[in-house]
């Protein structure tokens, strides 16, 4: 067995949707990243399909959407649902349900693509093994892992991340607590072929169970089947086409056994969350942090968001611009919002998969969703759009700190136009000087080797001005407004409690 010094900045274990964006967010903040993942090739399954509204966001900040073959505007949806009750979105400004119909094998290959055209070593066939001691309070994270060749290697980096899914080996050798609901219930997940089912989107509720259905391709449905008392499935168990045949008959009496299927997989409403989200020199993300009932994309969703808050803050600490402290900001802002998941994820559970008894529940919320304060907090909830982090910025701080920048077009001084996403595809902050306010500028001056400065105006929009009373924002690199204020008032200590100390 070998080992060397310092194989890498960060180590990131799993390669799927979390570690793939978390691989290129670090490289695109300077950080040497080495990704191991114990599958030899992907899966090409199309599991997911596709993402909530504030991951499409994610991905247009670092120029990703028109790499999904649809251009920069993806297909999307105004409509969703809660627990199968539907409603739209257009209750909430500038709100979408997401991009829809985009298989996760896709999603995963684009964030492969660009991670390793910055510079991220993805390795596949590496199966992580063990975790040294000393990451709690030592200088690096050590792991053992075993090569497509068979042979041992120890890999040691700075820092580690799992993101190896809701059965993280990396979680459990770091000794994360990870509590939470016992799956109570097992279902079934399927790409069938040569059945041509009749579309059921929201789900219909049968005498026996649940069940979705939605066509994919000529000749290709994608179906849940929920069978009622159906007790929780063992994960290491292959799950097989006749069986989910079966169990779609049971519920809606239609035989399906003629078919086929590209592949088939099962799930639980086994609900759990890492107590915290670091451990010494040891991160989790994605399912390693949160497992859940899957609803409307948000679990893939929520790792994708998980990797935007952690990448750029790692690769900070890494180059020695930021302290390490910047780092503990990751469980504080991503564990709340995981919690959250968890609770509406659950809710969705009760009133989507309860039997008869949950009728009362069903009908609740179809008379609660005609109402547009109600369709409002259930569509911030499940597209992620009410996230808003708690900076610490104090009760005066402008109504935007904390919260995503919304997508105002903005006009420079030469009359061209800039939508915020664009001006963060550096991986940079970005500060707007809405004001053209030279102390603003001059406060920032310190930190231009991490920062963009834009003096822009705003163009006014149908609604209320958000942007009011904020003469200047400083958006971090996740874009989530860091500080916001009409003079440069408070912008050096908002610099440098996100950038780090001021250059010479």
């Amino acid at each position: 067995m070998k080992g060397t010094a310092a194989d890498a900045d960060v180590i990131v274990v799993g390669a799927g949707p979390t570690g793939l964006m978390l691989a290129g967010e670090l490289r695109l903040g300077g950080a040497r990243v080495v990704v191991i993942e114990k599958l030899a090739a992907p899966t090409g399954q199309s599991r997911g399909l596709g993402f909530t509204a504030r991951a499409m966001e994610v991905f247009d900040e670092r120029g990703l959407l028109p790499r999904f073959g649809q251009g920069e505007t993806l297909a999307t949806s105004p409509m969703g649902h809660f627990g199968g009750a539907q409603f739209d979105f257009t209750v909430l400004e500038d709100a979408h349900f997401g991009a829809r119909g985009i298989p996760q094998g896709e999603t995963e290959a684009v964030l492969e693509g660009w991670a390793v055209e910055l510079g991220a070593d993805v390795r596949r066939g590496w199966e992580f093994l063990s975790l040294a001691d000393g990451f709690l309070d030592g200088d690096h994270a050590e792991i053992t892992v075993r090569t497509p060749e068979g042979t041992e290697q120890r890999l040691r980096a700075a820092y580690l991340v799992a993101a190896d899914g809701g059965a993280s080996r990396v979680r459990r050798a770091a000794g994360f607590e990870f509590p939470g609901t016992d799956a109570t219930q097992g279902m079934y997940l399927a790409d069938v072929t040569g059945c041509a089912l009749r579309p059921r989107f929201l789900g219909e509720r049968l005498n026996n169970g649940m069940v979705m259905a939605a066509p994919l391709a000529e000749g290709v449905d994608r179906i849940i089947v929920c069978p009622d008392g159906t007790p929780a499935h063992d994960r290491e168990r292959t799950v097989t086409f006749e069986e989910v045949a079966a169990a779609w008959q049971a519920i809606t009496g239609e035989d399906i056994s003629h078919g086929g299927a590209d592949w088939v997989s099962s799930f639980t409403n086994a609900t759990r969350q890492a107590s915290a989200y670091r451990r010494g020199r040891v991160f989790v993300a994605g399912d390693a942090a949160h497992i859940h009932l899957p609803a409307g994309g948000q679990g893939l969703s929520a790792g994708v968001q998980d990797a935007a808050n952690l990448g750029w803050k790692l690769a900070a600490v890494v180059r020695g611009d930021a302290p390490g402290a910047l780092l503990d900001t990751y469980h504080a802002e991503r564990w709340p919002v995981g919690r959250r998941l968890l609770a509406n994820t659950r809710a969705q559970g009760v009133v989507f998969l309860g039997g008869a008894e949950s009728d009362p529940l069903r009908e609740l919320f179809s008379e609660l969703v005609r109402y547009d304060d109600v369709k409002r907090h259930l569509a911030g909830a499940v597209s992620h759009l009410d996230i808003r982090y708690d900076l610490g910025a104090g009760e005066d701080a402008h109504p935007l700190v904390g919260r995503r920048m919304p997508p105002r077009p903005l006009v420079d001084a030469d009359g061209g136009q800039h939508r915020v996403a664009q001006l963060l595809r550096t991986g940079r902050a970005v500060l707007l000087d809405l004001a053209d306010d030279a102390g603003v500028r001059r406060a920032a001056a310190g930190h231009l080797g991490r920062l963009d400065v834009h003096t822009v105006s705003a163009k006014p929009v149908d609604g209320p001005d958000v942007l009011a009373g904020a003469g200047a924002l400083l958006v971090r690199p996740d874009g989530y407004v860091a500080w916001a204020g009409g003079f440069a008032r408070g912008l050096t200590a908002a610099l440098e409690r996100w950038l780090g100390p001021a250059a010479p």
